[in-house]
């Protein structure tokens, strides 16, 4: 299959797996604090990745390790905390729709930090999408009055690391196989998850029905929403451009909404009508490929 084709596949499978992390989280923090969620996220990821990626670390060059670490940082590790914690004072469909900020920023940091070119039509594009974010986060807020939305700011810190991450991967980590640098990331991240983890008073909690039920949510999160999402994403890096895959964020906040309807999130005609206008930043960003 053409990597034209196949890029639209991976963006689909992408959205609707990152699309479903926000309620998966949302049912995890019911039991877990935001600190236990963001680690256990990341011990799943890790082991599930060791089991299937272990032999996969030999062909990553010594020279990578240190972009290996600061992707790891970046890519997971920060937004994991910062998106938990959002989400004890944001709907799930909120944050995700916030997240759509990370195309305008892998766009900006790409062209400011690592000099990577772009159309005019795409940068269009970005902003569109931009603008129905802005659309729906501004209905949320009416609808919403009682969240806090400085926790919107987490969000906000996460879409600059994503982007960040997204540049350095396209940059100095494009020729490494996608399970390579996944399963190297997170082999980073296990002994500092496991830590914190350990401190929060986990092990004293587990039998506690509430958080054995939130603890498989994560599970589900970690294995699918993290491990192997990563897999594809960094695979989606490879064949198409920066700022097209980081435009899997606009699609997110769409599978998002439709979860949250299902957990009595109600949308309105402008919330609909914000989320079509995204799609259309999302074909507009991608039209330089």
């Amino acid at each position: 299959m053409e990597s034209k084709q196949l890029k639209w596949i991976y963006l689909s499978v992408l959205a609707l797996i990152w699309g479903s992390s926000f309620i998966l989280i949302k049912k995890g923090l019911l039991g877990l604090t935001a600190i236990q969620v963001g680690s256990l996220r990341i011990i799943f990821a890790s082991f599930f990745l060791l089991l299937i990626g272990f032999k996969s670390l030999v062909k990553i060059p010594k020279q990578k390790w240190k972009y290996i670490a600061i992707t790891a940082m970046f890519g997971t590790f920060f937004p994991a905390f910062l998106f938990s914690i959002a989400q004890t004072e944001l709907d799930s469909s909120v944050t995700s729709i916030l997240n759509s900020l990370t195309p305008l920023n892998t766009l900006v940091i790409g062209a400011i930090f690592f000099g990577i070119g772009f159309q005019k039509r795409q940068l269009w594009g970005v902003f569109i999408g931009l603008l129905g974010s802005l659309l729906l986060v501004y209905n949320g807020a009416q609808n919403h009055p009682e969240q806090n939305y400085y926790y919107a700011l987490l969000i906000i810190m996460a879409s600059f690391c994503y982007a960040t991450n997204v540049n350095l991967i396209k940059r100095y980590l494009f020729d490494l196989n996608p399970i390579s640098i996944t399963t190297g990331n997170f082999i980073v991240l296990l002994a500092p998850a496991l830590a914190i983890l350990y401190f929060t008073g986990f092990n004293e909690q587990i039998h506690i029905e509430k958080v054995q039920k939130a603890v498989g949510f994560i599970l589900i999160l970690g294995v699918l929403g993290t491990g192997i999402a990563n897999i594809l994403f960094f695979k989606l890096i490879q064949i198409a451009s920066p700022v097209f895959a980081a435009s899997v964020t606009y699609l997110i906040p769409v599978v998002a909404f439709f979860w949250g309807l299902l957990d009595n999130e109600l949308l309105t005609p402008v919330q609909f009508f914000g989320a079509f206008i995204i799609l259309i930043g999302v074909y507009l960003s991608a039209r330089k490929q």
